[in-house]
């Protein structure tokens, strides 16, 4: 898990650094074709199939998880790199938000008000980090990196149904990919596509490896370790990129921002630890695994 956080909070500064080059519609289509490639082989080796018994299902994923990567990546693009990982890291929080509401739509006699808790002072993270970024140049870029958190938590939700019934996790990735493949081709139609040079390529090359095995490092953590363990360290991905942003980019990190940043992170652990402990006597394994 330590290792996959370092893998991407270091394809974030690969698409920091492409998206000077590319925009995001590139990154995700050559990200998504890496990724393809690199699963379709595995998928080979390991001789399992791809035809799945729940195909809507994995239109569903893959459709909330594109778009959460689309609007992650554009996010980079325009954000201090802590601050956009920070944004979309909030999943923790906005699936916490949506058990709440799941629980009050049901007709639960009690809500757990730690739960609740957890949930504004994500909140009250997110409004510490955008505060600083409220300009005509930055607005966008942060309620692009907001969203993608929403995003990503419903892709996480819908990844773990699929495991409950039984597909397999490269199978998933996989479908994952062909879709981030035809989003990312349908923006690069409409936006225009860039030059290339080695150095981009280069660069592109990198977000597709490091994502991809960076998600099977992650996958593979969820399976063999404890999920509160996993919860805990997936937010070092954050720390990783503060040390990044600051050291290759010189980003000014103001004492706001940092205090919503570590908000947001204790408020997504705090979350994942309520999740889990609610869990645990149904299923041991209920935490999603991995990148969108």
């Amino acid at each position: 898990m330590v290792g996959a956080a370092l893998l991407f909070s270091t394809m974030g500064v690969c698409v920091k650094l492409a998206s000077n080059q590319y925009s995001a519609g590139e990154i995700v289509f050559y990200r998504s074709l890496i990724g393809a490639l690199y699963i379709l082989c595995l998928l080979r080796w390991r001789r399992v199939s791809l035809r799945s018994r729940v195909p809507a299902m994995h239109f569903w994923r893959s459709l909330t998880g594109v778009s959460a990567l689309c609007l992650w990546f554009y996010a980079i693009g325009g954000l201090p790199l802590a601050t956009a990982m920070t944004l979309n890291y909030m999943s923790s929080v906005w699936m916490a938000l949506f058990l709440i509401g799941g629980a009050v739509m049901l007709g639960a006699s009690r809500v757990d008000g730690r739960l609740v808790a957890a949930v504004l002072l994500g909140f009250v993270g997110v409004a510490l980090v955008l505060q600083p970024t409220i300009d005509q140049r930055q607005l966008w870029y942060g309620l692009a990196g907001l969203l993608s958190g929403v995003l990503s938590a419903l892709a996480y939700l819908q990844v773990t149904a699929l495991g409950r019934i039984g597909e397999p996790e490269l199978r998933t990735v996989f479908y994952f990919s062909l879709t981030g493949m035809a989003a990312g081709g349908a923006l690069m139609a409409w936006t225009g596509t860039a030059r290339h040079s080695l150095q981009g390529l280069a660069w592109l090359l990198a977000i597709g490896l490091l994502a991809t095995t960076a998600q099977m490092m992650m996958t593979r953590a969820y399976a063999i370790g404890r999920p509160l363990s996993n919860a805990g360290l997936q937010y070092l991905g954050i720390v990783f990129a503060f040390i990044y942003g600051v050291l290759l980019f010189d980003e000014a990190i103001t004492p706001m921002a940092l205090a919503g940043v570590l908000l947001i992170a204790a408020a997504g652990l705090a979350a994942t630890l309520l999740r889990s402990r609610s869990a645990a006597p149904r299923d041991a394994a209920a935490s999603p695994p991995g990148e969108l």
